[in-house]
């Protein structure tokens, strides 16, 4: 009876470690900061931008995010949100290659802002809206990279960007797409796209969140429905074995 219990807990403890595994990768991959939308039009103009910093740790709250604009391909006419709790500061750095736009040239853009003074607690996350005049049309993608300072102490760098053919960073940095001008459905000016999806940002967002959610928890139900499927057989293997008194 002892090799039998013996199989019995080795059954158990598999079970164990492999529902523990889904949990926690299923928890690593919902805490990365992300930017929403997550597409543009490229030239698109005067919508929002919305960075989600979640805060992963349990024991400490996260209180200075730095978001950094890229100034090779920059984002013109950047204005922030007052955030409740939260102080921005905003830095501006000359461009190396002048934008022409149909007010003029512009020789200076917004690198970098950092929130200050707020807090971020375990199981919470904020967002933070940034407006923008004018997105970049000579690119297909922006990476903002951004640091996360915990209170004690600990810096998480998002600036990790995916390179071809590989898997998802570790810390990958928010990656906003920026799609071909126009729309296939119609003779939609990107202005006038763009006025409208910044207008559905909150509720697509929510829904896209919620759908993310529930796949996810589905998709961990069904695992661990299958694991302790697994260890129930095992146990019914065990019992049928043993010797009858």
């Amino acid at each position: 009876m002892s090799a039998h219990r013996t199989t019995l807990r080795r059954a158990g403890t598999v079970a164990a470690l492999a529902t523990a595994g889904v949990l926690a990768a299923a928890g690593v991959a919902s805490a990365h900061v992300t930017v929403h939308p997550e597409s543009y039009a490229k030239g698109a103009t005067d919508g929002v931008l919305t960075f989600r910093v979640p805060n992963e740790e349990d024991k400490a709250s996260t209180t200075k995010v730095q978001v950094y604009l890229p100034t090779d391909h920059p984002v013109l006419g950047v204005l922030v949100t007052p955030q409740n709790g939260w102080t921005a500061k905003v830095t501006t750095s000359k461009l190396k290659t002048p934008v022409k736009t149909d007010d003029g040239t512009i020789t200076d853009a917004v690198s970098e802002i950092t929130w200050t003074g707020g807090k971020i607690t375990a199981g919470q996350y904020e967002d933070f809206d940034v407006a923008f005049g004018q997105l970049p049309d000579d690119t297909d993608q922006l990476s903002f990279k951004t640091l996360q300072t915990y209170s004690d102490g600990d810096v998480v760098r998002w600036i990790e960007e995916a390179a071809a053919g590989d898997g998802e960073p570790e810390n990958p940095a928010p990656v906003l797409k920026l799609t071909a001008k126009g729309s296939e459905e119609g003779d939609e000016t990107p202005a006038a796209s763009t006025t409208a999806e910044a207008t559905s940002t909150k509720s697509t967002s929510a829904s896209s969140s919620s759908s993310d959610s529930t796949a996810r928890g589905l998709g961990i139900a069904g695992l661990i429905v299958g694991v302790l499927g697994l260890a129930a057989g095992a146990f019914a293997v065990v019992r049928s074995r043993a010797p009858r008194p």
